[in-house]
């Protein structure tokens, strides 16, 4: 700006050496050119600033990103501390839940260890105590099937007891059930019925037989009792009819005797 004050004045000092028509042309033209040299300079002072205001926006923008991606790096880093500190928490708390199981194991195993302890003593006091022969024992396995239905038969014909005669019958029956005295407990546990005086039930009893065992002479008796049965429930129908069926199927045996008697 002082070199442009001092052309001005080196022009106006010009223009007073000068004739006034030359001067004042001279000094015209300066001024035009003062004009131009002015533009180009403010236009130039213009390009100038605009371009150092966009450089200074650049910067401006580039720093702006500059701080996100710090600010973004501290984020990402706290996250990763935040990270490793729950791992931390984490093994801390595998190596506590760790250490739980190993001592319930160890639990585990001692109560293990005392169990067969006692298992072992068990054993070795079971192997020292002398074996028993199975002579010396004696039990209702060594009674003949001919004594068992003796026994059972006996508590039945004295009355003593029916209900243990005819429990007893009934094991014989299941322990020896092609025994040829099996018909026979059959027909004795319906004859206990009946002195239970559970007439229904012996009813029943003597049906299995007759249907069972139906050309036994047992059958014959079957029919007779059953017939008598009938009568003690007061079904004097179905008791004529059985003796008569009796009759009819065994006519020569001691019960179809016994039956027309009870028939007049």
């Amino acid at each position: 700006m002082k070199r442009l004050l001092g052309f001005i004045c080196l022009l106006l000092l010009l223009a007073g050496c000068l004739p006034p028509a030359q001067s004042q042309i001279k000094l015209e033209n300066d001024l035009e050119e003062m004009k131009r040299h002015l533009a180009r300079l403010e236009q130039g002072s213009n390009d100038g600033g605009g371009q150092a205001r966009r450089q200074l926006e650049t910067l401006g923008v580039q720093v702006a990103e500059l701080h996100s991606g710090l600010n973004t790096l501290r984020v990402d880093f706290q996250s990763i501390n935040g990270r490793l500190d729950d791992l931390g928490r984490s093994n801390k708390q595998v190596t506590a839940d760790m250490s739980l199981v190993k001592e319930d194991l160890s639990m585990q195993v001692s109560v293990l260890a005392e169990r067969l302890t006692v298992l072992d003593e068990k054993t070795t006091k079971a192997l020292s105590t002398p074996e028993v022969k199975p002579s010396e024992v004696k039990t209702e396995l060594d009674v003949s099937p001919e004594k068992h239905y003796q026994q059972a038969l006996k508590k039945i014909l004295e009355g003593s007891d029916f209900v243990t005669g005819r429990t007893e019958l009934e094991s014989f029956i299941k322990e020896y059930p092609q025994h040829e005295l099996a018909v026979n407990a059959q027909y004795w546990v319906g004859e206990a019925y009946y002195g239970e005086k559970k007439f229904e039930n012996a009813i029943l009893k003597f049906q299995e037989v007759i249907q069972k065992y139906s050309d036994h002479p047992k059958a014959a008796a079957a029919l007779l009792k059953q017939g008598k049965a009938f009568s003690a429930l007061g079904d004097a129908a179905n008791a004529v009819t059985t003796w008569r069926q009796l009759i009819k199927t065994f006519p020569l045996s001691p019960e179809a005797e016994k039956a027309k008697q009870l028939l007049k």
